[in-house]
């Protein structure tokens, strides 16, 4: 994995200014290093800058960037950021075409297959990625983004120049380009935050490349080019047949993503979905008199302190205790304190450069500092809940009619905080349901779809279009903060067109959440795990925890120059800590409850003070 920047003006000179730009090219590179600590590189012409930095996955030796191939006396660069799990495939095309690659480097691939295939050979890339093509010859820049957007691409503007970045603070490197938050930011960060509407970068003038969207940049203008979105069909498997093509799905997806020129190890919680990635994982390797590494995650004292309730009932170590054994795997378990993971809250806004999922974020965010510690490259069992609908809104009715963002259903809570005046101004339920409405207008219904079905589909989209990015987001960037790369086998592409059109009554045969994953499962995985209840990922239940929070968002509040006092109610926040909190009824998603609002409060003080965000409303 690395890190990407560059800027492009089809009608500059940047050499005109080339140490200047070089410069900035260099600082682009540096606030990004944790991405890519192994290498970096920059590309400077009259019309483009690239810069790049890089961990070193495949090809060590013969990977680095910015990358450059010629044709016909042009000259073409690429930066790229991913892993393409059918680099074998992609080569053997290219041979058959007379062209051979010098490397076995997949960046060299790409770029190649660009030359050869032109710009849909995007089509056929398998994995996830984002990546800029520099095309010397007709002075065009070209922006991809993977299928579901695992790998983050942002850009702005400023005087007809394009900034791209990996991360929002590359584009802060570029002069003149300043954190402002206007009606639309303040709108993402209270009505729908810790999410985002796809696209929407939340500062002001700032975008992100769309999931399955290819920007094309030249002097005609910027022009967007989809190139994957999920489909509706009908499913005509039998349930035999389901259960076994998604066996095979799955599985082929964790074997194609182990690609690695270093050591893979799993993240193991004792749930279905990281079990079965861990047990694929642990199968593939003893055939090469291998071991598998694991890691499970939890917080000091939580066996003291932990309540059961409808979102997380059980705790994780049992569970594990059992998995690690089955799988003969070299086990580690990581353990996260109240004072690491409140201090970490502002690390995790620094590496997302936006509030986050509060605690949840930051306890990650330790805990792959450790992973990384010994290893590169991680396989998780993200995204399986909102592909299979393992979340509770999947089988609620109360949820299905909602009428909104069923991890949100009620703004209340957001609400009751924020200073009434500035309510008035954004508007949050308007705002939340545009884009509830514009979303749901995206998803093709089949004819003969009864309301239950239509509502199921609409969720399963939103949950992969919308929640599930959020996930993504957590994961690249807690990860990639320490130069540890998260692959996510169940958000393979293929998987998921699959999975997608799965009628409901096979996905949850018989009542059983999650019911076709667990069938192919079987024989894999041993019935305790295999049926386990869901139970998402931990958080802590430490009361001192939620005390130290609150003192320290006091603290803030009590200063004069604290930049969230124009945006609270503050006898509303006051009140608001003094209560009983709730760790049962989340405001977002399934964990994050009263301490978790007083976490993203914090959040969001430390973000408009560190990037000196100014309000334009």
């Amino acid at each position: 994995m690395c890190s990407i920047a560059g800027f492009y003006d089809p009608a500059a000179d940047f050499t005109a200014k080339q140490a200047e730009f070089e410069h900035i090219l260099r600082q682009m590179a540096h606030t990004q290093a944790h991405r890519g600590p192994d290498d970096s590189g920059i590309f400077l012409s009259g019309q483009c800058g690239l810069s790049h930095t890089r961990l070193s996955i495949i090809d060590l030796k013969n990977g680095r960037q910015p990358m450059k191939a010629s044709m016909d006396g042009f000259d073409y660069q690429i930066v790229y950021n991913g892993e393409i799990y059918n680099l074998h495939t992609l080569r053997r095309e290219l041979k058959k075409r007379g062209v051979h690659p010098k490397t076995s480097s997949d960046t060299e691939t790409i770029l190649l297959s660009y030359l050869t295939f032109g710009p849909e050979f995007v089509r056929q890339l398998d994995g996830i990625f984002a990546f800029a093509i520099y095309d010397g010859r007709h002075n065009i820049l070209s922006l991809y983004r993977d299928s579901f957007g695992v790998k983050p691409l942002f850009y702005t503007m400023k005087n007809g120049t394009l900034i791209f970045s990996s991360e929002i603070k590359g584009l802060l490197c570029f002069p003149g380009i300043t954190a402002k938050l206007d009606k639309n930011g303040l709108n993402e960060l209270f009505g729908l935050g810790p999410a985002r509407t796809p696209g929407n970068g939340v500062l002001m003038g700032v975008f992100e490349v769309k999931p399955g969207t290819c920007l094309t940049c030249s002097s005609l203008g910027f022009v967007p080019h989809t190139y994957y979105r999920l489909t509706s069909r009908p499913h005509e498997d039998s349930y035999e047949e389901t259960i076994e093509k998604t066996r095979f799905l799955v599985t082929d997806a964790v074997r194609r993503q182990m690609i690695s020129d270093v050591s893979v190890c799993t993240f193991l919680s004792g749930g279905v979905d990281s079990s079965l990635v861990s047990a694929v994982c642990a199968a593939e390797l003893k055939k090469k008199g291998q071991k598998l590494t694991t890691f499970s995650f939890d917080f000091i004292d939580n066996d003291k302190y932990f309540k059961a309730n409808s979102f997380q009932p059980s705790m994780d170590r049992p569970y594990v205790d059992q998995m690690a054994a089955f799988l003969h795997s070299d086990h580690h378990y990581l353990e996260c304190g109240s004072h690491t993971q409140a201090e970490l809250l502002t690390a995790s806004v620094d590496a997302h450069d936006l509030p986050c999922m509060a605690d949840v974020d930051s306890s990650l965010l330790y805990f792959c500092s450790e992973v990384a510690k010994s290893h590169k490259v991680v396989l998780t069992g993200e995204c399986a809940d909102e592909v299979f609908g393992g979340y509770p809104w999947f089988h609620k009715e109360s949820f299905l009619t909602c009428g909104t963002f069923p991890w949100t259903p009620d703004l209340s809570p957001r609400k009751q905080i924020l200073n009434p005046q500035l309510l008035d101004v954004l508007d949050l339920d308007t705002y939340v349901k545009n884009a509830y409405e514009t979303a749901i207008r995206e998803i093709p219904i089949l004819p003969g779809e009864n309301d239950t079905e239509v509502n199921r589909r609409r969720i399963g989209y939103l949950n992969i279009r919308f929640f599930m990015q959020t996930l993504l987001n957590r994961m690249d960037r807690t990860s990639m903060h320490s130069g540890l790369e998260a692959r996510v086998p169940f958000a393979d592409r293929a998987l998921v067109d699959y999975v997608f059109n799965i009628p409901w009554e096979m996905k949850a045969k018989d009542g059983v959440v999650k019911n076709v994953l667990r069938q192919a499962a079987r024989t894999l995985l041993p019935d305790e795990i295999l049926f386990r209840k869901k139970s998402p990922y931990p958080k802590t239940y430490n009361p001192h925890y939620e005390q130290l929070l609150k003192e320290n968002l006091k603290e803030r509040l009590a200063q004069p120059d604290c930049p969230l006092l124009p945006l609270i109610n503050t006898k509303a926040v006051d009140r608001f800590l003094e209560q009983p909190k709730d760790y049962g009824a989340p405001w977002y998603g399934q964990l994050m409850a009263g301490p978790q609002m007083i976490a993203y409060l914090l959040q969001t003080e430390y973000f408009l003070r560190k990037y000196q965000v100014s309000l334009v409303i």
